[in-house]
């Protein structure tokens, strides 16, 4: 059993960020919803308990409550279980312990400036926290009026209760999110209470966890075999390396063109994995297929919708094949499943907020019967990219940008068509190939070319043209919750637009898309 502080998930949409910034430290956590009776935490046997945000006022009739048992538990070795409430967490803990909580006359969004007591700064929460540093807000309520034996240890101009603690307990809040990267010394708060608060040791690691997760397959699975969809993505790619360390030739990996892969990808994906991995993969070309499905739809969730079903469609058929040859169903199914993909799909762990479906998530149809294996639905990208490193993924595959399972049906804006397809394929290969060639791949976190549903007039040749618009798209980010647009010097984009507007006939116009995340998504659609 690993050291563990366990986090309760209000439903805010960062909840999962926490849980990664207290693993970076060394510490392994994990979440369960706020729904979950405390006494199912304390067989968890935590070593710290955090609250997270949420988009409730604790004085709405729907608003979850705080449990007033978590507040009195006990570790094994008889020592108060230490509590950090986060933005509604913190009021939550306020409002049971009889503090006023009310709605701000100013809501505070965005960065503001802490000011932090001395002696905190010196000792626990806030060691090694400078004054005037970034911290990130996000609330309309604030707590206005302390419970008995809180004091405040930190604040902004706009936010005189920025954080308390309890004097008589290691019971801690702050009014910010320090899970977030805006907030310049969040990692460091969390380390304070993991390490300073919470007497952890540090004892949880990716290559721990694969170790872990190679012992449990192997012992979940036994002599059966397990199917994996595998898209030659990072996510699939790092779970059938990791699959097929714990399984070798009981894993079977299914790989369909649908049609909307990046140029070359078709072939690429099939040597690396029979090459370079000597993998059991199973292909097949349906592009015609999917085509036919999505002719005239221009909706992005009937996208999506359409896409999933047609491949589960596919991949029965494949799995048929693949029983054939066994002579029974393999009883497992490995998804690269993300934990970004379930907290903006369905809510995994809380009631989290819907914001757009992914195909891979939310419910296969029963009848396909399998025994589902998520290794990775608790970890985000850059995880497990770390991850395939350990399992010696090729760093082209392990560095690749993320890629929606909808592929460029959702990046092209309107119908999809083979001749659509076709024109973002070489405008998209075009802008990659340049940010390897100017050493810029890796400087950002995702780039791609979006085929708009606009025509604009142009001239070449001295001739007028009425052709396609292309945006490219650019963005840096730590994990993909948050995102901004990326500085790319102007001569390249210059450069590129040229290019695609040059080698690419029925594109006359490139435009740079320079919005954040949020307000906007990182995908168009």
């Amino acid at each position: 059993m690993h050291e563990t502080i366990v986090i309760l998930d209000y439903g805010s949409q960062y909840t999962q960020l926490i849980a990664r910034r207290v693993r970076e430290t060394g510490v392994y956590s994990e979440i369960v919803p706020c729904t979950v009776d405390t006494e199912e935490i304390a067989a968890l046997k935590p070593h710290g308990l955090i609250l997270s945000g949420g988009p409730c006022s604790v004085y709405d009739e729907e608003a979850p409550k705080l449990d007033s048992a978590l507040l009195e538990l006990r570790r094994d070795d008889g020592t108060p279980v230490p509590v950090l409430g986060i933005c509604y967490g913190l009021q939550a803990m306020a409002h049971l312990l009889g503090g006023e909580v009310e709605r701000a006359d100013r809501r505070e969004f965005g960065r503001a400036h802490i000011e932090v007591k001395e002696n905190e700064r010196d000792e626990r929460l806030f060691a090694e926290v400078p004054d005037g540093s970034a911290v990130w807000m996000s609330h309309s309520d604030h707590l206005t009026d302390l419970p008995d034996g809180y004091e405040v240890i930190a604040s902004t101009d706009n936010a005189p209760v920025a954080a308390v603690h309890d004097t008589d307990a290691p019971h801690y809040g702050v009014q910010f999110h320090p899970e977030v990267v805006h907030t310049d010394f969040g990692r460091q708060i969390l380390e304070n209470f993991a390490y300073e608060i919470c007497d952890c040791s540090g004892d949880w690691s990716p290559a721990s966890f694969v170790e872990e997760q190679v012992a449990e397959i192997r012992e979940r699975v036994g002599d059966e075999h397990v199917i994996l969809g595998l898209s030659g993505g990072v996510d699939s790619s790092v779970a059938a390396a990791l699959l097929h360390r714990a399984l070798g030739d009981q894993l079977h990996c299914i790989f369909v063109n649908n049609g909307l892969l990046r140029k070359g990808e078709w072939g690429q994906v099939q040597k690396t994995f029979r090459g370079h991995f000597d993998m059991d993969l199973h292909t097949q070309d349906a592009t015609d297929r999917f085509l036919e499905v999505l002719d005239g739809v221009v909706d992005p969730e009937e996208k999506r919708v359409l896409i999933g079903n047609t491949f589960i469609d596919v991949f029965e058929e494949q799995t048929d094949e693949i029983a054939e040859e066994l002579g029974h169903r393999p009883e497992f199914l490995a998804q690269g499943t993300l934990y970004p993909d379930l907290i903006e799909s369905v809510s995994f762990k809380g009631p989290s907020e819907t914001i757009k479906t992914h195909h891979n998530v939310g419910g296969l149809p029963d009848e396909l019967d399998f025994e589902l294996i998520e290794p990775f639905r608790e970890l985000f990208k850059d995880e497990v990219r770390e991850i395939g490193h350990l399992l010696d993924v090729p760093d082209p595959i392990v560095g690749r940008h993320p890629f929606p399972g909808p592929g460029l049906a959702i990046r092209i804006l309107g119908p999809v068509t083979a001749e659509r397809l076709d024109l973002l394929r070489e405008a998209d290969a075009i802008f990659i190939e340049e940010l390897r060639e100017n050493d810029l791949y890796d400087e950002v976190w995702q780039a791609f070319a979006v085929l708009l549903p606009v025509q604009s007039v142009g001239v070449m040749g001295d001739e007028r043209t009425y052709e396609n618009v292309c945006a490219l798209r650019a963005v840096t980010s730590v994990d993909g919750m948050t995102a901004d647009w990326a500085h790319l010097p102007h001569d390249f984009l210059g450069h590129v637009s040229n290019r695609i507007v040059n080698e690419v006939p029925g594109i006359n116009r490139t435009v740079y898309d320079v919005s954040s995340k949020p307000p906007a998504t990182i995908e168009w659609e």
